[in-house]
């Protein structure tokens, strides 16, 4: 379980095919305290440290982590959001977030506002999924909220903090991010779909 609240970037120094599956290696502050089997958040992806030291360590996507989320388009210099778990008892700054991506997004706009940027995002028509005006919404892993809802659509308005200390800053017009839709929306939505 994460919150969406990004805790450092990780470098992306690395990237190895073997069959159909991706490792990934990054540089990161977070590196020298993490261990193998822990759970880290990439672009709010929930992925298992592999092989870690104090400089950087390494994630293996598998095949279906690739076709549902962005990184597979990852490059080597890229930056990546990271969160580890958290920890029982503390507290939960952002909203509950699974590090289940549940589908991509496109970035169909992107304007400065008077000291902050509204970005909208498109995702799939056929998607049961939705966003309500005030909700939660992860993007790459940040927990943030929806500005304006519409059927398929939807802005978050992002201030200089969040902008500065996330991967929003290299985000542009035609980007595919990674969506987490609110965990207590999806529940909602299917049990109101399966009436």
């Amino acid at each position: 379980m994460f919150t969406g609240i990004i805790e450092a970037f990780g470098h992306v120094v690395g990237l190895e095919k073997e069959a159909e599956n991706l490792h990934i290696t990054l540089k990161s502050k977070l590196a020298n305290e993490l261990k193998i089997d822990q759970s880290v958040a990439h672009n709010g992806v929930c992925l298992t440290v592999v092989k870690c030291d104090s400089m950087k360590y390494t994630v293996t996507a598998i095949d279906e982590t690739l076709r549902k989320t962005n990184l597979g388009l990852l490059e080597v210099g890229g930056l990546v959001n990271l969160e580890r778990a958290m920890k029982l008892g503390d507290r939960l700054d952002g909203h509950m977030v699974q590090g289940h991506v549940d589908q991509t997004a496109l970035c169909i706009e992107s304007k400065t506002q008077e000291g902050s940027w509204v970005y909208t995002f498109e995702y799939d028509k056929k998607s049961e999924q939705i966003t309500i005006e005030k909700g939660s919404i992860t993007i790459n892993g940040v927990s943030l909220t929806v500005v304006d809802s519409k059927k398929h659509q939807f802005s978050v308005a992002i201030i200089p903090y969040t902008f500065e200390n996330t991967n929003f800053k290299q985000l542009k017009k035609g980007d595919l991010v990674n969506l987490e839709f609110d965990l207590i929306g999806k529940y909602l939505s299917k049990l109101y779909l399966s009436r």
